[in-house]
């Protein structure tokens, strides 16, 4: 099934979640020869010289987007909000003259955050996007404000200049369906949706233990035709390019018994099955 022509590139990235036991030079070759566009960052996950990151990306002729949450547990909401721009400023300036991030995804706030908390932490992300010219998008996550699609409809209707990371999986694991009721909500979204996350999740959990299974066929194929439209909406929009990260993950989001080879090994296996399976669904060669 082929829904694009050649007006627009399909950038894939591949995550360094999960490799970061791995030295840099080694990643990115492997990356490279992949195929991949670039890599997917959360740059607190370890300690290192973020510069030196950026230089090795320039040499490698890789972009990166990056991906935050702010980790430390902060129970007063006015000490979050805080942390969580001076998080993001630092993160915006990841750069050098050369390279930057494409975007940041950001997985805001906590589930239970009332909707004024929700409105001042969009503000925050606003404010730094106006300030640094690199796009934030907000994360659809569990265990976020945008944990589920009925939450994110009422802030898109809100906010309609609200740039989504839209990874469904975390909402069929949610709702426990794959949201067929919600179809009006799911659409809006994919309208407002920048970046995917393209990992297999299902309605019993967030990740299938192998989505090339036909146990998981009806999982994968909710996926798709979610991502078949936003890929169309995207060419409408008649954007040069759109951006893509095949987002399985290590341990304990990859069910290790009965596997061959190291986690990463399995990890990467499982994201490199998906970036090709996209790569040739919606490209023409």
């Amino acid at each position: 099934m082929h829904l694009l022509g050649e007006c627009m590139k399909i950038k894939f990235f591949c995550p360094r979640w999960g490799a970061e036991h791995i030295a840099w030079s080694r990643f990115l070759q492997t990356v490279k020869q992949a195929g991949y566009a670039g890599i997917e960052w959360f740059p607190y996950a370890e300690i290192g010289d973020y510069i030196e990151v950026v230089k090795l990306l320039e040499e490698n002729e890789l972009d990166f987007t990056i991906v935050m949450a702010v980790i430390e547990r902060i129970d007063d909401f006015t000490d979050y909000l805080k942390e969580f721009e001076k998080q993001l400023l630092h993160l915006s300036q990841i750069q050098t003259s050369q390279k930057r991030p494409l975007h940041i995804t950001a997985q805001t706030g906590r589930e239970f955050y009332t909707e004024q908390q929700v409105d001042e932490c969009l503000l925050v992300c606003r404010k730094i996007t106006q300030t640094t010219g690199i796009p934030i998008y907000q994360e659809t996550h569990r265990n976020k404000w945008a944990y589920a699609a009925h939450v994110v409809h009422r802030q898109l209707q809100k906010h309609p200049d609200l740039e989504l990371t839209l990874d469904v999986s975390h909402w069929f694991c949610v709702s426990e369906s794959y949201l067929q009721d919600q179809q009006v909500a799911v659409d809006l979204a994919i309208k407002h949706a920048k970046h995917i996350h393209a990992r297999i999740g299902h309605t019993q959990g967030p990740q299938v233990w192998e989505p090339a299974s036909d146990e998981y066929a009806e999982a994968l194929n909710e996926h798709l035709k979610i991502w078949d439209k936003w890929i169309i909406t995207m060419k409408h929009r008649r954007s040069s390019f759109c951006t893509i990260t095949p987002e399985f993950g290590p341990p304990p989001y990859l069910v290790f018994a009965n596997r061959h080879g190291t986690p990463f090994d399995e990890q990467f296996r499982l994201n490199l099955w998906m970036k090709n399976l996209l790569e040739k669904r919606y490209t023409n060669y």
